[in-house]
């Protein structure tokens, strides 16, 4: 049984989702908090193995409570805040949240019970987090001294395009990963599992902190170096060649699609257009896509990373990446964009 708390300011709010979790049979709500305050006493009271929490909240806000759970008792937390919180979210995974969750409708809303499944879905995997991995994560972020901006590297590359794959923990998983790459000549891809909106959101979000250019993907444009795009949530992305420049397709998602964007299908139409000039990335994330798409770069000639299990705060992704045989390089996150330099720039 999974022992969760609910806090939230909205009476409405937490006796809705409360209902909503112990729907699945396996969850249990211990205790519901009013605000962050309140929600200290709680988790020093209950201890619980998962909360869900609202950002704007009175007295003590989410970010506050998170600070203080991350050093007092860690424990993993899923945000459920409404879109007047969009670029707060980023925030809050950077404070240790380990995922998030839109209310439809705002604040306090009756459509509430429509993320009934995600939620659950959500609150089930955090029994595969590695917490140990946000902490490490949130004290490196810390003691890390922004760095003197880097000239652009130019010369020969030995890759074409860099795609990269994420899902749960992967926005500061990626933001670290592009603040610490060295600008390299050559376009990046990312597929990372986001609702609509936040993947643009997040796309401006890493343009104002990395050297890169960072926008969202559009359908038909040609794939600059130097820049980053970011797969639109809720679409799939795919990359072709024409005269010999490459090109980002965008695509309606299908009924019969799991993930959207999916990182299989980057990765495999990426493999398609750049044959061994490709380095794909796998970070990490709940699940397994990417697996399918790394072994077909492999067998392409490209160059292959997962995250190791030392930094990922899912191993799911990048394990069965792992697995496949397929991956060539294993490393923690910190390492990865000394990787990525060494394997564009090398003749």
């Amino acid at each position: 049984m999974i022992r969760a708390i609910v806090v939230d300011d909205s009476a409405y709010n937490r006796v809705t989702l409360s209902k909503m979790l112990e729907s699945g049979g396996d969850v249990r709500v211990v205790a519901t908090a009013v605000n962050g305050e309140d929600a200290i006493k709680q988790a020093l009271r209950y201890k619980p193995d998962v909360l869900t929490l609202d950002l704007e909240m009175p007295v003590l806000d989410g970010f506050a409570f998170l600070r203080w759970l991350m050093v007092n008792r860690p424990t993993p937390v899923i945000v459920v805040s409404s879109r007047a919180s969009d670029r707060s979210v980023f925030k809050a995974l950077e404070f240790g949240a380990v995922d998030f969750i839109v209310k439809p409708g705002g604040r306090v809303s009756p459509k509430l019970e429509e993320i009934q499944d995600e939620l659950l879905a959500k609150v089930r995997q955090v029994l595969n987090i590695t917490l140990d991995n946000v902490k490490k994560r949130i004290y490196e972020e810390e003691q890390r001294k922004p760095e003197e901006p880097r000239p652009p590297i130019t010369g020969p590359q030995s890759v074409d395009l860099v795609a990269i794959g994420s899902s749960t923990g992967g926005p500061p998983a990626l933001q670290q990963l592009f603040e610490l790459t060295p600008l390299l000549p050559v376009p990046f891809i990312v597929a990372q599992h986001m609702p609509p909106i936040f993947t643009r959101l997040f796309a401006e979000r890493v343009d104002r902190l990395s050297a890169y250019r960072v926008k969202e993907a559009e359908d038909g444009e040609t794939l600059q170096p130097g820049t980053v795009y970011i797969a639109p949530g809720g679409f799939q992305c795919e990359v072709y060649r024409s005269f010999d420049e490459l090109h980002a397709r965008v695509l309606e998602r299908q009924k019969s699609d799991l993930y959207a964007p999916s990182v299989n299908r980057l990765f495999t139409t990426a493999s398609d257009a750049c044959g061994s000039r490709l380095l794909a990335v796998v970070l990490t994330g709940m699940g397994d896509d990417g697996a399918q798409g790394v072994r077909k770069v492999f067998e392409r000639g490209g160059q292959t990373i997962a995250e190791s299990p030392s930094t990922a705060i899912i191993f799911g992704m990048p394990g069965e990446a792992i697995k496949t045989g397929s991956v060539r390089e294993v490393l923690p996150l910190p390492q990865i964009p000394a990787a990525i330099h060494r394997i564009c720039t090398s003749t």
